[in-house]
C-alpha cells in the first residue's frame, strides 16, 4: 500500500491521478556585494510553496475543506540529509504517519539502517564498511491553499486537477 499525499486530512486516492507533487523554497533572501566585491546572502525567513496537480477517473474531492483556513499537508517528496556522520538535523517536521528511516552507503549500494529521531535529531546505527550515511523522511507542513482549478473531459471521462499551496 502507498502512502498517499494528504491535504486537510483528504488523502489524494490513484482514482482521482496519480498526484503530480512540486515542491520549492521560497523566502526573504536577498544576495548583497560588499564594497570590496564579495557576495553576502542574506535570509531573514524561509518556507515551501507548491503545487499538486493530478488527472484521473474523479475529482479529488477537496471542495469540503476551509480555504481561508491553515491546512495541514502531508507531503510525499521524500527529503534526505546525507553525511559521514551518524548524528543528523532533520528539517522541518516529519509525517507522523512515516517514520523516518535511514540508510548506508556499502561498497556502492544503498543498505537499511536503523533510525531513531529525537526532538529533531536523527541518530543512525552504524554499518560496517559504510562511507555515506542518509537520513530520509517524508515532511508535514501547515499551509494556505486555494481551491483547486479543475476540468472535466466527457469524451474521455476523466476529470484533470491543480491545487497551489504555501506554508504559514
Amino acid at each position: 500500500m502507498t502512502t498517499p499525499i494528504m491535504l486537510g486530512g483528504i488523502p489524494l486516492e490513484l482514482h482521482s491521478g496519480a498526484p503530480v507533487l512540486s515542491e520549492e523554497p521560497i523566502g526573504g533572501e536577498t544576495s548583497l556585494r560588499m564594497s570590496d566585491g564579495a557576495l553576502v546572502s542574506m535570509t531573514h525567513w524561509e518556507r515551501m510553496s507548491g503545487s499538486i496537480s493530478g488527472a484521473g477517473w474523479m475529482p479529488p474531492g477537496l471542495h469540503g475543506l476551509d480555504y481561508s483556513q491553515p491546512l495541514e499537508l502531508r507531503s510525499t517528496k521524500v527529503q534526505s540529509i546525507a553525511g559521514a556522520g551518524l548524528v543528523h538535523t532533520v528539517r522541518g517536521t516529519p509525517r507522523p504517519d512515516v517514520a523516518p528511516w535511514g540508510q548506508a552507503l556499502v561498497g556502492g549500494a544503498w543498505v537499511n539502517t536503523a533510525c531513531n529521531l529525537l526532538d529533531g535529531v536523527a541518530t543512525l546505527a552504524a554499518v560496517a564498511g559504510a562511507t555515506l550515511y542518509r537520513v530520509c523522511w517524508m515532511p508535514v507542513y501547515s499551509v494556505k491553499a486555494r481551491r483547486p482549478s479543475e476540468t472535466q473531459d466527457s469524451g474521455t471521462a476523466s476529470h484533470s486537477w491543480s491545487i497551489t499551496w504555501e506554508e504559514t
